[in-house]
């Protein structure tokens, strides 16, 4: 009899893990309230063990459709980043003809600066359209994410820290950045630009 004991106790420990494995002689020491508790107890340990299983995966599976969603959205609007980056490198070339051109007295230079013009304007709305903006921030605060700094020059009305002069125009797209804006920056007033002073404005870039 103490053999038949010795084999039956481990499964007496699982009494409360599995009612499956109530035999007669388990459920001979229960009462039928108590029996009823155990089931129930188990019962609503799985209830409540799937429930936890498929909220994961729900949540798992509402945070791969939201991550799929923008990522088509982040590749509809950042494909084009090389082909605008090529776009700027050409409005930058409408831009010097333009300043060249405006430069000269001759009448008749007056119809090409005009049609040049027009057709910068229409290559911005193109890039506008597209999600590209022009990054133009002159007597605006350095934004070190938007801008980089070329030269730190003292000057009496923007303060310290703004940018004084714009010697190329930037430009976005969406949330990111194409081209940094190289800007000149006011060390405030004073004839020293701030030297000795790291407050006095952003680290300037010599290597441009």
């Amino acid at each position: 009899m103490s053999d038949h004991h010795d084999s039956t106790s481990g499964a007496d420990n699982d009494l409360f893990d599995d009612p499956e494995h109530l035999n007669e002689e388990d459920e001979a020491d229960l009462s039928p309230d108590a029996a009823v508790e155990v089931v129930r107890a188990a019962a609503q340990g799985k209830i409540d063990e799937l429930n936890d299983r498929i909220l994961r995966m729900a949540a798992e599976l509402e945070n791969t459709r939201r991550r799929a969603e923008r990522e088509k959205a982040d590749a509809g609007r950042y494909a084009i980043s090389g082909f605008a980056r090529d776009l700027i490198g050409v409005l930058d070339n409408f831009e010097r003809a333009l300043s060249h051109a405006s430069e000269s007295d001759d009448a008749s230079v007056g119809g090409l600066v005009d049609g040049l013009r027009m057709t910068e304007k229409e290559l911005l709305a193109t890039l506008a359209r597209h999600g590209v903006t022009r990054v133009s921030p002159a007597g605006e605060k350095f934004d070190p994410n938007l801008h980089q700094a070329v030269a730190q020059v003292p000057h009496a009305d923007i303060p310290a820290g703004h940018v004084v002069d714009v010697a190329q125009a930037g430009f976005t797209i969406g949330e990111r950045v194409l081209r940094a804006a190289m800007v000149t920056v006011s060390s405030g007033p004073g004839d020293n630009g701030g030297a000795g002073d790291d407050s006095a404005g952003p680290r300037v870039d010599t290597t441009v």
